[in-house]
């Protein structure tokens, strides 16, 4: 969630697009990724015009937001939150919540219950945000099972993950608990569809000895409340640079891993086995006759690779040492050709298709969403479609964390860099399946901006939970959902 420092400004000149606007071959692409992902022509709906106002394609299917009372949360009328979780507070195991609430998950539980788990983006400098009361680790709780506990007089890391059990019927949290300690800023991860979370550290100081071990790993955590806190062992395969989120294809059992940097790659973890993430090989996506392709469209407009609504095939580049010792992983992948992006965050999977958001990326750094499609029957090589573009639109900037909603919407939470505008309030945005795009929520809160993360749906749908960071709070939404 925090601003990547932009390490690279190389422009690098390509060739026109394999699949020109308007022809025959772009309009058969665009009506089969339209049958198979639902969202025909969205970035034709999302641009804004020519003198900078609100695209015309901007709807309210909610109506707009009212304002909140308690300035927690305005929303729609008809819908109604619930905190659930405060930073700060007393959880079951006796420790405090800990701060910095970033991404998280939500599992089936027990008898309609709803099993959270979510990470705490807490840096090296921050232990008051901590689990730890004093700051210290207490002499009951087991320090094997911690990452990085500290050595001698060296504080402990303060990142982790916590779960929640939420009872939708009563409204109750019934229990909170630390589930993974000794990381370091946990900021997003994925959900697997067997029943865990991968929590990522977003380390920027990679190549640092501040710290008792190495960081910059993916952490795996099963959804299990009774297993309390779990053993923290870093997946090394998945690579050691600056991750933020992963998404897994439930096909063939790969996972894809975004990286927070401005000049970073999209990875590909392709397991030895199903299931188990502890063994395999790492990719990472490069585009076909465009060797090092930029993706960022910060270049002149004559130089990009990639515009608003094309399709370009693509091809995963094998990587020698994911260990990255020197924080070069993604260097070296571009080197030997690998495709790069501007700061990719947000991952998710969804019906065949892994949804991208790049906060910065675009020639006004608004952001970009991208769609990538893995082969199958009727796509015989992998595609990157660039789904949005923004422009001067008073709606959805700096995309970060998001999810796909049970009727097909995109949930994003804004990132609130926005050098466009000062005031900026943190949203909640929407996208329909037939590219229309709304505001679901609003922090009101304008001398202290809290930015969304975290949006996630409850197994059966009818709650969106999402958090609120640095207010450090945990949000159920209810209301009448389209569809």
């Amino acid at each position: 969630m925090a601003l990547a420092p932009f390490l690279s400004n190389i422009l690098v000149s390509q060739s026109p697009p394999q699949i020109q606007p308007g022809s025959p071959a772009r309009r058969s692409f665009l009506k089969q990724s339209a049958i198979a992902s639902g969202f025909l022509g969205l970035g034709l709906y999302l641009h804004a015009d020519k003198e900078g106002k609100a695209s015309k394609r901007v709807i309210a299917p909610y109506g707009p937001l009212v304002p909140d009372k308690d300035k927690l949360l305005d929303l729609p009328a008809d819908f109604t939150y619930q905190v659930i979780s405060k930073g700060g507070t007393r959880m079951s195991d006796g420790l405090r919540v800990p701060g910095k609430f970033d991404d998280m998950a939500a599992f089936s539980g027990e008898d309609g219950r709803v099993i959270l788990i979510r990470n705490h983006e807490i840096a090296l400098d921050q232990p008051s945000f901590g689990p730890f009361p004093d700051n210290r680790l207490p002499g009951n709780l087991d320090r094997s099972l911690l990452y990085d506990p500290g050595e001698g007089d060296e504080l402990p890391q303060f990142g982790g993950t916590t779960t929640l059990v939420y009872n939708p019927a009563t409204g109750r949290t019934e229990k909170e608990f630390l589930s993974l300690a000794g990381s370091a800023r946990n900021c997003s991860g994925g959900m697997m569809p067997w029943g865990s979370w991968i929590t990522c550290e977003e380390c920027f100081d990679l190549v640092s000895d501040r710290r008792a071990r190495l960081h910059g790993y993916c952490f795996e955590v099963k959804a299990d409340p009774s297993l309390g806190l779990q053993k923290a062992v870093p997946l090394r395969g998945l690579g050691r640079f600056c991750h933020e989120a992963v998404a897994c294809d439930p096909g063939d059992g790969s996972v894809y891993l975004t990286e927070d940097r401005g000049d970073s790659l999209l990875y590909r973890f392709v397991p030895d086995r199903k299931q188990d993430l502890t063994s395999g090989k790492l990719y990472a996506l490069g585009v076909k006759d465009h060797k090092s392709a930029d993706l960022r469209n910060h270049q002149p407009q004559s130089k990009r690779v990639i515009k608003e609504g094309q399709q370009l095939a693509t091809y995963w580049i094998e990587l020698d040492d994911p260990a990255s010792p020197k924080d070069d992983l993604r260097l070296k992948g571009f080197r030997q050709g690998a495709a790069r992006f501007s700061r990719g965050e947000g991952i998710f999977y969804d019906k065949g298709a892994i949804y991208l958001c790049c906060t910065n990326g675009g020639p006004q750094k608004r952001g970009q969403i991208f769609r990538i499609l893995p082969h199958n029957d009727q796509r015989p090589e992998p595609m990157v479609e660039l789904f949005l573009e923004p422009r001067k639109s008073d709606l959805l900037t700096s995309g970060d964390n998001l999810c796909v909603a049970p009727n097909g919407d995109l949930i994003i939470c804004e990132d609130l860099i926005d050098p466009f505008k000062k005031q900026q309030l943190p949203h909640l945005r929407g996208i329909t399946p037939e590219g229309q795009i709304f505001t679901l929520a609003r922090n009101p809160d304008a001398k202290n901006k809290h930015e969304f993360s975290g949006s996630i749906f409850s197994p059966d749908g009818s709650i969106l939970f999402v958090n609120i960071q640095t207010l450090d709070h945990t949000f159920a939404i209810r209301g009448p959902w389209r569809g």
